[in-house]
């Protein structure tokens, strides 16, 4: 097939055409007049399991022939067998054997990192061993390292990379990497003493790791062994080539690898062959990025070989360039285009690392039913099935919360048994109830409470149900993992079935990602032995690492022209329009990742790969991309939440294109951008809104006979500051949905301490020499172990009680001298019988004086309201006096009320006296009156936001009032409303 020759052969495809198609026409070519049986005794040895299928499906394609043997690289024993090398060590065992290690030394020195990140400190450690192996490095070599200047540095990661000797010291076979390369060590030997007499050819590898680059040397001199690179830049000059000078920090530039390559095997740059005649679509639009492209070191020979480049114009007519203002433009831009391009039978595929930008293009393409076909598919943990587990996993980890509890009640593949529809029903009649009780964690008293008002016959064996499994509790300590999985998947399925059972799972997890997950199960169940004993939460942390590691993609339903691809995928294929989007520094190229054992330095002098190859292989992918027949290049101006930065690669083409008017460069780049501007123009015409007249500030006016006759002295204050908020409540019978978790907030703190108090008080009122903090928090721990279920939040408000108890005390004994307490949260009630009006009202505290007087207190947790504020807006206090002068109070007389005061319990202890001298009880009743007929005559209406305390204030009516469409300035508008019979 092949010349003899001494020199090495490499071969090359340039950038821009496809690589597959280009590597089988070239084979086929050289095979020309050759009997059928050629082909079979070739062996063709590719980079990716992805680009074997690629080959084939294009083989299937015809003519007929007998296929050539197709391997990859880490699967050369497939090709040659080697009976002497047992099987790699399965990468969940190493995972779970290093997790055991790191966690042992976790536990003796508990400052080198947080527990929760142990099974990623094992996947980092079995990453680095990996390398190590890949890259020929051994133990020795880090040992040998030159730490003076980062000794204390370098102490701690002793003790994490002393666990690598460890294991490997005990373990009975290697991982995969160290496995290759002793196959591919042996391979290169038997070689030299027996080569092939067949063609074997590895094709589309840059040689970026040092295993392949050894195979790729060693094939590239086999008699008839060749090398076919991949996107080789034909139009470099060898003064670029010269450049790329491993001293000169080269290693981030597309073409870096193949410059070692040739100082490995000692062959000049020109002395690559094209494997075939084909070239790219625009060989000029690939001399222009050449250029664009070059080390940054010789920048300057854009001013020398730019007016030299020819056709500028005709070179980027087929390159569309899109700054889009946001992420949200920029996705929906490139679902229209792909829209297109499935309406006119055009392939196209979308290329970039930023997978939040390919979910949102997926989103995009939803309203037209495009389905892409995602290469990257859904990770595994994201999916439904996925999260369930995840779900499950975590009840074991933490009390279960109203937000956890109603998570896994709503989840689409928990019930799946029968009855889903009941199921769903009771979800959301327990959902309301503890919304309105504002449960922060749900126990089996709860759902009994719940219970005794449902009417649902099937009510009685869901909730048994729900006590079997949600709200079962659960061992505690660690377990073998064995017995974790066996836990978690009996609890899975009796979750997923229902009320009824099964030793199987339900016909939903049928599909691709509960088959998945499963399989996931599975094999850590076979490896569960190698796992030792594990904890709730380190068992939930393991899952979701697992589950994190894969993937599920469903190609049936997708559409057969568009495409997601990641960059690995796009090296092996093309497709007739190419969209590289997230030309942002950070997305593409991404940000080189923390490695968390050696830093640059290190890594360089222990010989292991440097953080800017992963950018020279980007920008490797990018230039081959970019030279498809058709290409759009798209970035977000801004992102979600700064300014971006372009790309560096897109940098430099906008730069060198701006700096050559005299060849057209100015002008190319000028229609790229109009190009991308009619895009964008589309797409902010299909986000066009028509624009409606904004909504008047409203003041409703229902009929008489529906205004509210009833009404708490608490809510006579949201009737001065905000009647719109009267009206939604107590005519249109509205109230605000609860939140599902509740937290510790103010009105918990505040009826806490209300609870707290009124005990306490009541407990003392007939001992004084109760009056001692000791009491105090005797009564006051209880309480507040009750009411407030986190344990945190409980010391930092039991502390802002211990700084206020003396005052709070001192001034109690004083209150007590002049009255004594008689009523505690007493219940009243007054009528307006001329208005046919009621109000009622709870006083947290009424004392009486010996001379039958009365005094009333108000519990305040947060800043009492100033007297002027009470007597225009805040007339709880003023209110309440009025009403036990008219004898509203169970159990007391009409009496006058000599004091008024609130008790505060902020910040600050003391009190805030009600005005009583300027706004008497008498005077306080008699506008009273006058409010209320205000608000029974016809054409008063109860106006939205009337007299809010702060503009910032938000009412919970806000937004059913409009507030937004109008301001406060606006004149409120009166809405009359009727009833159905007028």
């Amino acid at each position: 097939m092949f010349e003899v020759t001494d020199a090495p052969r490499l071969f090359a495809l340039p950038p821009g055409v496809d690589f597959s198609h280009e590597l089988i026409a070239g084979l086929r070519q050289r095979l020309q007049g050759q009997p059928p049986e050629a082909l079979a005794r070739v062996t063709l040895i590719v980079n990716t399991r992805r680009m074997a299928r690629r080959l084939r499906e294009i083989f299937d394609t015809g003519p007929p022939c007998l296929l050539p043997r197709i391997g990859t690289v880490t699967s050369l024993d497939a090709l040659w067998p080697m009976a002497e090398e047992p099987p790699a060590l399965p990468p969940l065992r190493r995972k779970l054997e290093l997790a055991q290690l790191v966690s042992a030394l976790l536990e003796r020195e508990e400052n080198l990192a947080p527990r929760s990140a142990l099974f990623d400190l094992a996947d980092s450690l079995s990453a680095l061993m990996d390398e190590m192996h890949g890259e020929g490095v051994g133990m020795d070599a880090l040992d040998a390292l030159d730490v003076t200047d980062q000794s204390g540095h370098w102490a701690r990661l002793r003790a994490f990379l002393s666990i690598t000797r460890e294991f490997e010291n005990r373990t009975e076979s290697a991982g995969a990497e160290a496995r290759n390369r002793r196959i591919v060590t042996a391979l290169i030997d038997r070689w030299n003493t027996d080569p092939p007499d067949t063609p074997v050819i590895l094709a589309g590898s840059t040689g970026s790791r040092g295993t392949t680059r050894m195979l790729l040397e060693a094939i590239s001199r086999l008699p008839q062994g060749a090398v076919v690179l991949p996107g080789y830049d034909f139009d470099m000059p060898a003064h670029a080539w010269q450049a790329l000078d491993n001293r000169m920090g080269g290693e981030d530039h597309p073409q870096f690898r193949f410059r070692a390559l040739h100082d490995a095997v000692d062959i000049a740059p020109d002395a690559v062959i094209p494997w075939t005649g084909t070239l790219p679509a625009s060989p000029a639009r690939n001399a222009v990025l050449s250029l664009a492209l070059r080390p940054a070191p010789v920048t300057d020979q854009w001013r020398v070989d730019g007016p030299s480049l020819s056709d500028i114009g005709n070179a980027m007519q087929d390159v569309t360039l899109i700054e889009a203002p946001s992420r949200r433009i920029e996705a929906l831009t490139i679902a229209m285009r792909l829209r297109e391009a499935a309406e006119n039978d055009q392939t196209a595929a979308l290329i970039t690392p930023d997978r939040d930008l390919t979910r949102q293009v997926a989103a995009a393409l939803d309203r037209w039913r495009i389905l892409p076909d995602d290469s990257a598919g859904t990770p595994l943990h994201l999916t439904s099935a996925g999260r369930f587990l995840r779900h499950v996993a975590a009840l074991g980890t933490d009390r279960l919360s109203s937000e956890a509890l109603l998570t896994l009640l709503k989840h689409p593949l928990t019930h799946r048994g029968s009855g889903r529809g009941t199921h769903l029903r009771l979800t959301r009649e327990l959902e309301l109830y503890l919304r309105r009780k504002g449960v922060p964690f749900p126990t089996c008293d709860h759902l009994t409470e719940w219970t005794d008002g449902q009417e649902e016959p099937l009510v009685q064996s869901w909730t048994s149900w729900l006590g079997d499994t949600l709200l079962a509790e659960r061992p505690s300590g660690p377990a073998p993992l064995s017995e974790m999985i066996e836990r978690h998947v009996a609890l899975s399925r009796h979750i997923a079935w229902g009320p009824e059972p099964s030793t199987d799972w339900p016909e939903a997890w049928g599909d691709d990602a509960g088959i998945a997950a499963r399989a996931s199960l599975d094999e850590l169940m076979a490896q569960s032995p190698h796992g030792g004993d594990i904890g709730a939460m380190d068992y939930a942390n393991l899952l979701h690492n697992l589950l994190s590691s894969g993937e599920v993609r469903n190609a049936t339903r997708a559409h057969p022209l568009i495409r997601i691809w990641g960059t690995i995928e796009a090296r092996v294929q093309g497709a007739d329009l190419v969209i590289l989007a997230g030309l942002n520094e950070g997305t593409w190229p991404e940000t080189t990742g923390h490695d968390p054992w050696l830093n640059r330095a290190l890594r360089k002098q222990a010989g292991l790969l440097l953080p800017e190859r992963r950018i020279g292989l980007a920008a490797h992918d990018f230039q081959q991309a970019a030279l498809a027949p058709e290409v759009w290049i798209t970035r977000s101006v801004r992102s979600d939440e700064a300014q971006t930065v372009a790309s560096r690669w897109l940098n430099r083409l906008l730069n060198l294109l701006s700096g050559l008017p005299d060849t057209g460069g100015t002008d190319a780049l000028r229609a790229m951008r109009d190009r991308g501007a009619m895009w964008l123009s589309r797409a902010h015409a299909l986000e066009a809104v028509s624009k409606s007249d904004p909504e008047p500030r409203p003041a409703p006016c229902p009929p008489i006979m529906l205004r509210p006759t009833r009404l708490s002295v608490t809510a006579i204050e949201r009737l001065i500051r905000d009647p719109y908020a009267i009206y939604a409540r107590h005519i249109l019978r509205l109230s605000p949905l609860d939140p599902v978790q509740r937290m510790a907030d103010p009105m918990m703190r505040g009826n806490a301490i209300h609870a707290v108090l009124e005990a306490f008080v009541e407990t003392t009122q007939d001992d004084d020499d109760a009056l001692t903090s000791e009491g105090f928090f005797a009564i006051a721990d209880p309480i507040l172990a009750q009411s407030v279920p986190w344990a945190q939040v409980r010391l930092q408000w039991r502390a802002g009680l211990e700084r206020v108890v003396r005052s709070f005390l001192s001034d109690e004994a004083n209150r007590r001298l002049l009255a004594r307490p008689v009523a505690f949260e007493a219940l009243g009630r007054a009528t307006l019988p001329d208005l046919g009006f009621t109000l009622i009202a709870k006083a947290d505290r009424i004392d009486m004086t010996t001379e039958g007087g009365l005094i009333l207190y108000d519990y305040k947790t947060g800043a009492p309201p100033s007297k002027p504020e009470q007597e225009s807006f805040n007339k709880q206090l003023l209110l309440e006096a009025a009403m036990a002068e008219r004898g509203a109070f169970a159990d007391l007389a009409p009496a006058n009320v000599y004091r008024a005061a609130y008790i505060g319990l902020g910040s600050k202890s003391g009190e805030a006296e009600a005005p009583l001298d300027t706004m008497p009880a008498d005077q306080t009743w008699a506008e009273l009156a006058k409010l209320i007929a205000a608000y029974q005559e016809p054409d008063k209406g109860f106006v939205s936001r009337r007299a809010m305390k702060k503009i910032t204030d938000r009412g919970d009516f806000d937004q059913l009032a409009r507030y937004g469409e109008w301001d406060v300035t606006d004149k409120p508008v009166l809405i009359r409303l009727e009833t159905d019979d007028g």
